[in-house]
C-alpha cells in the first residue's frame, strides 16, 4: 500500500519525457508578458480622422396614418444629394407609386415647411391642458373636504377626511410643479 507521501513525490518527477520543467514555466511566463502591455505605459485612444462627408441616405419619422394608427414615414435626402447617389429603389413589392416612395403622399410633409437650405423644418406644440385640469380637480376636492371637515362633529368621520385630505395634499404636492407638468404634457406636430 502507498502511502500519500508516494503519491505527491510521483506528481513531482517530470511526465512524457519533459526533462525541464523550468524552461517551460519560463517559456509561460514570457507568453503572458506578451499578451499584457508594460504597466506604466501610455494609454492607447481612439482617434478622429476626418474624412469626406457620408451620402445622406433620408430620415425616418414616426406618424399616424388616416385610421389614426401609428405608421413610419420616410423623407429621401435633398435632390441635391440625390443627383449625386439615386440609392435603392422601389422593389417589385412597393410600386414607385406608392405613399413609401413619394414624400408629396405623406401629408404630413406636405404641412411642413422648408428651410433656406432646402431641409424641411418641423414644429411641435406641447400641451398641459390635461395635467391643469387634474391639478384644478384636486384643488376643488381640498377645498371641498377642508369644508366638509371644518363642518363635522363625529370624531370617526374626521379622521376618516382628515386622512383623505392628507392624501389630497401630498398628491398636489407631487403634481403641482413645472417637472411633472414637462413629463406628462401631450406632444403634437404643427
Amino acid at each position: 500500500m502507498n502511502g500519500i507521501s508516494s503519491l505527491a513525490a510521483a506528481a513531482q518527477r517530470p511526465v512524457g519525457g519533459i526533462k525541464n520543467t523550468l524552461g517551460v514555466q519560463q517559456a509561460e511566463e514570457k507568453r503572458r508578458e506578451e499578451k499584457q502591455p508594460e504597466r506604466g505605459a501610455a494609454p492607447v485612444y481612439d482617434e478622429y480622422l476626418p474624412g469626406e462627408k457620408p451620402q445622406p441616405i433620408g430620415q425616418y419619422w414616426q406618424g399616424k396614418d388616416e385610421q389614426g394608427q401609428p405608421k413610419i414615414y420616410f423623407d429621401p435626402p435633398a435632390e441635391s444629394d440625390r443627383a449625386a447617389d439615386p440609392g435603392p429603389k422601389p422593389g417589385p413589392d412597393k410600386a414607385a407609386d406608392s405613399p413609401e416612395a413619394k414624400p408629396d403622399a405623406n401629408p404630413a410633409a406636405k404641412d411642413s415647411g422648408k428651410k433656406a437650405d432646402g431641409k424641411k423644418s418641423e414644429k411641435c406644440v406641447g400641451s398641459t391642458d390635461k395635467v391643469d385640469r387634474e391639478i384644478e380637480k384636486l384643488k376643488r376636492q381640498k377645498e371641498r373636504l377642508e369644508q366638509q371637515l371644518n363642518a363635522e362633529t363625529d370624531e370617526s368621520k374626521i379622521k376618516e377626511l382628515q386622512r383623505k385630505l392628507n392624501q389630497v395634499v401630498n398628491e398636489l404636492r407631487r403634481k403641482d410643479n413645472d417637472t411633472y407638468r414637462r413629463s406628462h404634457m401631450e406632444v403634437s406636430r404643427v
